[in-house]
């Protein structure tokens, strides 16, 4: 049973590499559209929101046990897809991906602190390969210290960031279904883009100038997400934290391979020897020891 749980969670967090590898392109064809990336993540996770829901059943009796957790898991993902989206919409797809997964660094100091997975030689050597990636791939000498060189590269890193908190908040609320955590996901993301959206003026003209063939792209695109959000919880809850993000480091082939056939972007020698030290620390994350956390459900 153990074995088969294994390669179903590990299947699912592979499906949503690919996928999250490739999303980045629609939302560039609906911002082209004239749905702004904002108003799309909203209206993508309340697509997927509604349709999850008629699947997943009554989660709100869970409110209550998960508590504030719950409400951090709500937030971590909200800005985990809300920074994707606009990140990749605004920068250089793989540089902004390679930012975004710096995600094994912050994993490890957040499993220390929420899960007390102790740090071994291996989440030592991850510190130092992810630091170092970033360095080479952001150093330029006129710039002097090695920062994100924009807004989209910002947005990328601090999103990586949220994917890290999320992995681990999953892992924290084993006590919450799936169903739970996967609505959360859908909720947190919509309501923090609302918010987002209400703040920068309102949305409703621009839901009122969203052609057809948009609404279709919204839809498919909702539909998508909602059973990939489903197959991530999955994932996550039934595998170590440190050894999820090394399952999603597949999205960077997908996100290279498309990026150079949709977008004509190319990575530099620079990006390139950043890239192969922060993929060595993702793949280094898989060899952590961890022990059980005390609310971790047994398979």
């Amino acid at each position: 049973m153990a074995s088969k749980q294994k390669i179903i969670s590990v299947a699912s967090l592979l499906s949503a590499a690919m996928v999250w590898g490739l999303m980045w392109y629609p939302y560039r064809v609906l911002q082209d559209a004239g749905v702004s990336g904002e108003l799309a993540t909203m209206l993508t996770y309340g697509i997927a929101l509604i349709l999850g829901l008629l699947f997943v059943g009554p989660v709100w009796r869970e409110v209550r046990a998960a508590g504030w957790w719950g409400l951090a898991l709500m937030l971590a993902a909200g800005w985990t897809n809300l920074g994707y989206v606009l990140a990749v919409l605004d920068g250089e797809v793989m540089r902004v991906l390679l930012l975004f997964y710096l995600a094994p660094l912050w994993t490890v100091i957040f499993a220390r602190l929420m899960l007390d997975e102790k740090l071994d030689r291996y989440g030592y050597a991850i510190i130092a390969l992810s630091l170092a990636g970033a360095f080479v791939m952001l150093w330029r000498p006129q710039h002097g210290v090695p920062l994100p060189q924009n807004r989209a590269e910002w947005i990328g890193l601090s999103a990586g960031m949220g994917f890290a908190l999320l992995n681990v908040l999953v892992r924290r609320t084993q006590h919450l279904s799936i169903s739970f955590k996967s609505t959360a996901v859908w909720l947190g993301t919509m309501l923090l883009t609302a918010l987002s959206l209400l703040y920068h003026g309102s949305p409703v003209q621009q839901i009122q100038g969203i052609t057809l063939n948009a609404w279709w792209l919204l839809a498919l695109t909702g539909l998508v997400l909602c059973a990939t959000s489903i197959a991530v919880q999955y994932g996550l809850t039934h595998l170590p934290a440190n050894q999820s993000v090394v399952l999603f480091l597949s999205e960077l082939v997908f996100a290279a391979v498309s990026s150079y056939f949709l977008a004509n972007e190319e990575m530099g020698v620079q990006e390139m020897l950043g890239a192969v030290l922060i993929v060595s620390a993702s793949l280094l994350s898989g060899k952590m020891q961890t022990e059980p956390h005390p609310t971790e459900i047994k398979p």
